[in-house]
């Protein structure tokens, strides 16, 4: 069943997120999928996060996380915070492009938006812990390509922000 899962949320499209941190227990990134949107009322959004990775105890102990939506030209970055390339954190962080935001979250200068916020519960299910944060600050960037994992692979995809009237 479980393979059967995987290979079934394999078809499951996603955007590309690298998640960031920082505090009393370090500064971190990671590139997840596992993103979601909750309520707009007060904004809140999910992450999902293996228990079994490093970096969990580093994220509930700061309480606080960033969401950097990548656009299509980053999939080398999304491979790095993948831990795919052998660089070290730090080396991940202190590539071009990182910034620090308005809520001291490390946060990426030309993602699609960027979204900090303070992790208010956690829930263990599984193998992993779904983060909830409340949002207090948001950049947006212009119109882009963004980049989607799709049947284990990345993909650009094109679009960006558009003005209703």
């Amino acid at each position: 069943m479980q393979t059967e899962f995987r290979n079934a949320m394999a078809q499951l499209s996603a955007a590309v997120n690298i998640i960031t941190t920082a505090g009393p227990y370090g500064r971190a990134g990671l590139t997840v999928s596992a993103v979601c949107s909750v309520s707009d009322t007060p904004p809140t959004l999910l992450v999902c996060l293996n228990r079994g990775s490093a970096l969990y105890p580093v994220f509930t102990g700061n309480r606080r996380l960033g969401v950097n939506i990548l656009p299509g030209h980053h999939e080398e970055l999304a491979r790095q915070f993948a831990g795919m390339t052998g660089l070290s954190m730090e080396q991940r962080l202190s590539s071009a492009g990182w910034t620090s935001g308005d809520g001291s979250m490390p946060v990426l200068s030309d993602a699609l938006a960027s979204l900090e916020g303070d992790i208010v519960l956690t829930q263990d299910i599984g193998s992993h812990c779904v983060m909830f944060a409340e949002i207090k600050h948001i950049r947006l960037s212009a119109s882009q390509d963004g980049l989607t994992y799709f049947n284990r692979r990345f993909h650009r995809l094109a679009g960006g922000l558009s003005k209703t009237t």
